[in-house]
């Protein structure tokens, strides 16, 4: 696959004159398959950052969500009034009732902030996945990501809200995006909340390519404890990974310390950061 992904939603804005910077992610590919979305961010930058940086939403053939996390679907309802009616892949755990609930005991719903009737009434034709699927010709969302690491073991504040009451949420339906190129595969992160080294492992155990052109996106290593950052990084490094540009939930002293073991090899992705497929 040939093209180009621009990052339209992130933590961050760089020296650049117009973008809006927010708590969220979302990324414009444009492919010689089409073009797709890949999150949509809370909702506050991703009609005019796109704008801003001439990519038409309304053009899209399809979303992809990578999680029902409010800063990764905020924005869901804005595209659908650009595109009409769409496909939106997504794990069945979309609608899921999740939480942030913080170690003093206070909740806070932390999932899509919207209905799946009201979105389908906008134009969302969901297509839901527990298994890798490709959605176009070498472009993959991940499916469920089994857990084969010992040291990453998920952030233990997010919650899933049952008839039961509170359980850590497992996050089966954290997804990741893998498109292969002619030097390797570029991996599209959300959060990460399977683990960055337990995808890594799936992309290359279900694509069969072991080269890694680049990696972007969240890594939830900013709330990790030291023991699962220092061994995810070590983990990382084993990979054959070109370029890696965290962005989002990496925090920043798991972004220096990525850029001190990756060296020139490692970037801030942020808010207008591109990335040749």
């Amino acid at each position: 696959m040939k093209g180009k992904a621009t990052v339209l939603c992130e933590n961050y804005v760089i020296n650049q004159d117009g973008p809006v910077a927010e708590h969220g992610w979302a990324v414009f590919l444009e492919t010689d398959h089409g073009c797709y979305l890949f999150d949509t961010g809370q909702g506050r930058g991703i009609i005019g950052n796109a704008c801003l940086f001439h990519k038409d939403i309304a053009s899209i053939d399809g979303v992809m969500l990578s999680h029902n996390h409010y800063d990764h679907t905020g924005g869901l309802m804005q595209v659908l009034e650009h595109t009409g009616r769409v496909k939106v892949y997504a794990h069945h755990d979309l609608f899921g009732s999740t939480y942030d609930v913080t170690d003093d005991g206070v909740e806070t719903y932390n999932g899509i902030p919207f209905c799946r009737e009201a979105l389908e009434n906008r134009g969302a034709e969901f297509v839901f996945n527990t298994q890798m699927t490709e959605i176009a010709s070498g472009m993959y969302l991940s499916g469920e990501i089994p857990r084969m690491t010992d040291f990453e073991y998920g952030d233990r504040n997010l919650f899933v809200k049952t008839e039961h009451g509170f359980v850590q949420d497992p996050f089966l339906g954290d997804q990741t995006l893998f498109i292969r190129t002619d030097e390797g595969l570029v991996v599209i992160l959300g959060c990460s909340h399977a683990g960055i080294v337990n995808i890594l492992h799936h992309a290359v155990g279900k694509t069969g390519e072991s080269r890694i052109r680049a990696v972007i996106g969240g890594t939830h290593l900013g709330r990790a404890d030291e023991e699962t950052r220092e061994k995810s990084i070590a983990a990382l490094k084993q990979f054959d990974i070109a370029r890696i540009g965290v962005s989002h939930c990496t925090g920043y002293e798991t972004s220096m310390r990525m850029w001190q073991e990756f060296g020139d090899r490692f970037f801030f992705c942020n808010v207008g950061a591109q990335i040749e497929l």
